[in-house]
């Protein structure tokens, strides 16, 4: 404590009194600790939510869902079975095996195909379009279709050449398409994969394996076009101009018989046997089963899919406003602002899954100006393992309710003492 005496003779004392009075109750207002800059993001305070969650910040306790019986039987020569959004190998059989792939080639196609190309474009066949060995829709030189009508019938009559011809226009010729098609296999990571064409006729160094051909489905898939067309079972395009129209059939049976079927593409010629990827979303779960040389490819399938959505739940995390709490602002027009999450958060984790806790990245405080959706942290969620180790799930960023404006002064803070002190 500081004492000052009202002795005339004691004027310059009182004054520095005074003076160091208020500089200290100014500085306890604007900071009330020590630390007078905000902290930097990756040493943010992160605490658990006791107060908001039972269980110390459990928001999801483990799972006890009953477990499907182990998967056998699958007739594949190789086979995977993924589990979408994460990666994740629910069911393998030689995984990682080079194959050939016959067909299922032309999602690799496809995908390259909507990167490089509007589907409004126009493209005229070629002479080497026409007459492809296989499965066709009988192009003829010169005809003129859309790249969406041919990528129509690549997916569902699976067209050798509406392959070629997509080919050609691409990448000017089938062996510069095939090259694209290696260079996107290669920035997904693919080491065991490698094209030569764009649909999938017998050749000694065309090959994937099933769990990189799940890999490329994934991705494909998360193309809004190439997920209708995998996923309709009928379509016309024109035949040869005005002459009439073509009708195509997908061959994937799934898409009748198993609920929640959304593609993907059948495959086939005698050296390679039966190959087939299918994709089923149910609840939240997206499952993407691939089989290479499957005697028994329709059973495999619906028991591969039946299995990892017996294994597999999606799990809301949070909704909007899950968490909410003040955040000091410091030289603000409010003394605090709300931060709170405005997105929600859905992951999909086994039935058996580990309890997921919630963790809160917050400063201690920000400084005016705060503006209304500005980010101010985030919540992260994390499964705790069998091991004592975690897992990351997911985070979603918490934001500003509301804004606050910076306090302006009419005077400088020396202008504000000498006004105090009267001088």
């Amino acid at each position: 404590m500081f004492v000052c005496t009202a002795s005339g003779s004691h004027t310059l004392l009182r004054a520095a009194c005074a003076t160091l009075a208020t500089v200290l109750l100014f500085l306890a207002c604007t900071c009330g600790c020590a630390v007078r800059e905000p902290i930097p993001a990756d040493k943010s305070s992160a605490v658990e939510l006791p107060s908001l969650l039972p269980g110390g910040g459990v928001c999801c306790p483990p799972g006890d869902g009953a477990l499907p019986v182990a998967l056998t039987g699958v007739s594949a020569r190789g086979a995977v079975l993924l589990e979408a959004g994460s990666g994740d190998v629910i069911f393998g059989q030689n995984q990682h095996a080079r194959l050939p792939m016959a067909s299922t080639t032309k999602i690799m196609t496809a995908l390259v195909a909507l990167e490089c190309l509007p589907t409004d474009t126009v493209v005229t066949v070629t002479a080497e379009s026409v007459g492809v060995e296989g499965s066709s829709i009988y192009l003829t030189e010169g005809e003129q279709l859309t790249l969406e009508q041919l990528l129509y019938a690549l997916l569902l009559e699976s067209a050798n050449d509406a392959a070629t011809a997509i080919a050609v226009a691409v990448g000017g010729s089938v062996e510069e398409f095939a090259a694209l098609m290696n260079e996107k296999a290669a920035k997904l990571g693919l080491t065991g994969t490698h094209f030569v064409n764009p649909h999938g006729l017998d050749h000694e160094d065309h090959y994937t394996t099933a769990y990189e051909l799940a890999v490329i489905a994934a991705t494909a898939l998360e193309n809004p076009v190439f997920r209708e067309i995998c996923a309709t079972e009928r379509m016309t395009i024109p035949l040869r101009g005005e002459e009439g129209v073509r009708l195509l059939l997908n061959h994937n049976k799934l898409l009748d018989s198993y609920e929640g079927c959304i593609g993907v593409k059948t495959g086939y010629t005698k050296k390679t046997g039966r190959c087939l990827v299918s994709a089923a979303r149910r609840e939240g779960v997206t499952l993407i089963a691939v089989t290479l040389n499957a005697p028994d490819d329709w059973r495999d399938h619906s028991a591969m899919l039946d299995y990892g959505f017996g294994l597999y739940r999606s799990v809301t995390l949070c909704e909007p406003a899950f968490y909410s709490a003040p955040l000091w602002v410091v030289n603000g027009t409010r003394e605090y602002v709300m931060a709170e999450n405005t997105a929600s958060l859905a992951v999909v984790l086994r039935r058996d899954h580990g309890a997921v806790t919630c963790v809160v990245e917050l400063p201690r405080f920000v400084f005016a100006p705060v503006r209304s959706d500005m980010p101010l942290g985030f919540l992260r969620f994390y499964e705790e393992l069998r091991d004592g180790s975690r897992r990351e799930l997911g985070c979603v960023p918490l934001t500003a309710a509301y804004g606050a404006e910076s306090i302006v002064y009419p005077q400088g803070l020396g202008d504000r003492l000498r006004s105090l002190l009267g001088t």
